[in-house]
């Protein structure tokens, strides 16, 4: 059956109490795309033991996240495998300033709040995991890259952490409320462009950072055509010369969009050896993809959290086939057909993630 590309079976845990807060998971066998499963993910409990004052305080936290490899699974297992270890050193790092009751530590003249110690800790942790698997493919045999989407719940507060296209959605009464948004050659063409007027050598003699309204040919050399600048948000017009004939280093729109002509993704792990593949292979893409994650915070006890608000975690493998609002109408409906307080209760989240 896993070999039939039509019928994609849904796979689950056979415990469901394997997860923290028996929270469920579901995913899909897509046969025939690649020979292992390229998207990994996991989910763990810990904690850090901060003395203070002679005393042992336990700061408990938890983690989910998702990784869509590509090019090879080898990335997205590492990183499922270390990028929580990572986490856990950074965390720790700053522990002694996350214990006590006010929500910010002064350091001399400089204000600095318990959330934005978090954020620094996991926006680290992603940079130390990419240049990590970036020495270890020195050694090991591990192609391609990996998305990170990562949801971390301590001292009270949500933290969800994107480097890529995946997509975290809070569902509350079957309404949508994003979490994370998609990192995409297009959404994140001014950065790209940027880059590449300001570091040119890095697109080598093969690629432009200049945007034009359809890629100019040999035959429109010396007319007018709309293009627009890295500084730019509008367009303008400007003659087209033997210059422009290079390759423009944003190719397509929406989700068929390439960056270098190469590659769909904008932000996250590994990819240190792949190479632009349009012309002579001669360029770097590593240069243009960055291991930075965009980090929110959604206060959970402000906010009223119960069982019945459900945070989804998924690739776009998901998202995109279903909108956040049809996702969030599935988990309403579901919630309504398995009593929390029931014996069966248990089963809720991880029938969720299968309806899903």
């Amino acid at each position: 059956m896993t070999a039939d590309h039509q019928v994609r079976p849904i796979i689950v845990p056979r415990d469901v109490t394997a997860l923290p807060w028996s929270a469920g998971y579901a995913e899909t066998i897509n046969a025939g795309k690649s020979r292992h499963n390229e998207d990994q993910s996991m989910a763990r409990q810990g904690s850090l033991g901060v003395l203070v004052g002679g005393k042992l305080h336990q700061i408990q936290y938890t983690v989910f996240a998702v990784f869509d490899g590509h090019a090879g699974a080898g990335c997205a297992v590492t990183a499922s495998n270390d990028l929580w270890a990572a986490v856990q050193s950074r965390l720790e790092s700053v522990a002694t300033q996350l214990v006590g009751e006010e929500g910010s530590t002064k350091w001399f003249t400089r204000t600095i709040s318990k959330e934005s110690l978090v954020i620094g800790a996991l926006e680290s942790a992603f940079w130390d995991t990419d240049q990590q698997i970036g020495e270890e493919k020195k050694i090991y045999h591990m192609a391609g890259g990996c998305t990170v989407l990562m949801a971390v719940f301590i001292l009270g507060k949500l933290y969800v952490a994107n480097a890529g296209d995946s997509r975290g959605v809070l569902c509350r009464a079957s309404k949508a409320y994003p979490m994370s948004y998609d990192f995409t050659p297009v959404t994140e063409r001014t950065r790209l462009m940027q880059l590449g007027k300001l570091a040119p050598h890095l697109l080598g003699d093969e690629y432009t950072w200049l945007e034009y309204s359809r890629r100019p040919l040999r035959k429109d050399i010396g007319s007018r055509m709309l293009y627009r600048d890295a500084h730019m948000t509008g367009w303008a017009y400007k003659i087209i010369q033997e210059s422009d004939m290079k390759f423009p280093m944003v190719f397509g729109e929406g989700k068929r969009s390439r960056l270098l002509a190469t590659i769909g993704v904008t932000r996250g792990l590994g990819d240190h050896d792949l190479r632009a593949q349009a012309q002579h292979g001669t360029v770097l893409i590593k240069p243009f993809l960055s291991p930075q994650p965009e980090v929110r915070v959604l206060d959970v006890d402000t906010e009223n959290i119960t069982s019945d608000d459900v945070l989804v975690l998924a690739t776009d493998g998901l998202w995109d086939v279903v909108s956040n609002e049809e996702v969030a109408a599935i988990v309403g409906r579901g919630l309504q057909a398995w009593d929390n307080e029931s014996k069966a209760g248990k089963y809720r989240y991880i029938s969720l993630a299968q309806v899903t």
